[in-house]
């Protein structure tokens, strides 16, 4: 990332330093801006991004909005579950529900921007962080991103409406990526349809350099200014070709969950979860084993409850993936796999959570049924 000295960042006006703005040309900036958290989303910065946005959808001046993330480790690493946590136990469920409330709030804002809005999705991209990202218009990735909807590790389900576009990703590749909770890299973020291409991350200013010219290029047109290696093939991989999903920058790396379909398809496959466990631990792929390893790990009411939300989800738009989304907050807030495996992964980070259940198998249908009220 460029040092932009040239512009002057500040907070909305009212609001705290969390999230900074900076008018540059005809372009927004938004940078979230808590770089020791890798910019986990408080209220505050919610808050400050509800105000900003709304704000420059009605002024002429501004032609796109581009969005980034402070420090060197990512754009956002989710939204700060530790402090829900906190509130949920000590009593006060109403403001996690009220931070869920403004938190897709400001995703249905994206979703539905009148102006271009442009993310730049490098390095880790995790839960909260996707919701304001992987809605926007033009989103862009790169060699370093690792994107993940990982709520079922902490006894959640994948909101911020991550499950519209996983519900709607190539056979069932965003089953899986729901279901173990794993991250994934660029060009897998181009193939569950997450992200438009991928960049080199060495090119932002770029990037930066097209949008001020014409705030309305798309993301392949962006791709196409992103510095090309030479036809012997020798150039730094680091500013190596952009990619529109099936391969890397350097051309190195195609999409695994795409070399992975023939039994990822077949093992998730179905509305059973329990099913769905069964074939990957027995399968003859490895990979499909150690997916089994992970989901087995992961909070049993989590999984059960994320694959009929998922399943729900192909037949919804955006806002309405939202408010399930919100009706399922309550049910997570006050189940006791939420505030555990929070505790386990990190609080204590002793990684050994207590599920409520024992296995998948002990989440029964009318369980999962009643997260909807159904």
């Amino acid at each position: 990332m460029r040092d932009d000295a040239s512009l002057t960042w500040q907070p909305a006006e009212g609001h705290g330093a969390g999230v900074v703005y900076a008018v540059d040309g005809p372009l927004g900036r938004v940078r979230l801006n808590r770089p020791r958290a890798i910019n986990a989303l408080d209220r505050p910065s919610i808050d400050s991004l509800l105000h900003q946005l709304r704000a420059w959808a009605d002024d002429d001046t501004i032609a796109a909005v581009v969005l980034d993330g402070a420090g060197e480790r990512g754009l956002c690493a989710g939204g700060d579950v530790r402090a829900l946590r906190e509130a949920i136990l000590a009593g006060r469920e109403q403001e996690a529900l009220d931070y869920w409330e403004a938190e897709y709030a400001v995703d249905a804002l994206v979703a539905a921007y009148p102006k271009p809005y442009v993310a730049w999705m490098d390095g880790i991209v995790m839960g909260g962080g996707v919701g304001v990202s992987a809605h926007g218009s033009v989103r862009l990735v790169t060699e370093r991103t690792q994107l993940a909807m990982p709520e079922v590790v902490i006894g959640f389900f994948p909101d911020v409406a991550g499950l519209h576009p996983l519900s709607r990703a190539p056979g069932e590749t965003g089953t899986h990526v729901a279901l173990t909770g794993a991250p994934v890299g660029g060009a897998d973020a181009v193939l569950l349809g997450m992200a438009d291409a991928v960049v080199p991350s060495s090119t932002q200013e770029e990037v930066l350099a097209a949008l001020r010219e014409d705030p309305t290029r798309d993301a392949a047109t962006l791709a196409s200014f992103v510095r090309t290696p030479d036809a012997a093939g020798d150039a730094d991989p680091a500013g190596g070709r952009a990619s529109t999903g099936t391969t890397d920058p350097a051309g190195t790396s195609p999409s695994w969950l795409q070399q992975q379909r023939p039994w990822i398809d077949e093992c998730y496959a179905g509305d059973d979860a329990a099913e769905i466990l069964r074939r990957l631990r027995e399968h003859s792929e490895p990979a499909a084993r150690e997916a089994g390893e992970l989901v087995g790990s992961r909070s049993p009411h989590s999984v059960a409850v994320t694959l009929e939300a998922l399943r729900r989800a192909a037949s919804l738009t955006v806002e309405e993936v939202l408010a399930q989304d919100l009706r399922l907050g309550p049910v997570f807030a006050a189940h006791p796999d939420f505030a555990e495996g929070v505790r386990a992964q990190l609080v204590d980070k002793d990684r050994l959570p207590r599920w409520q259940h024992a296995s998948l198998a002990d989440v029964t249908r009318a369980e999962v049924l009643a997260a909807f009220g159904t």
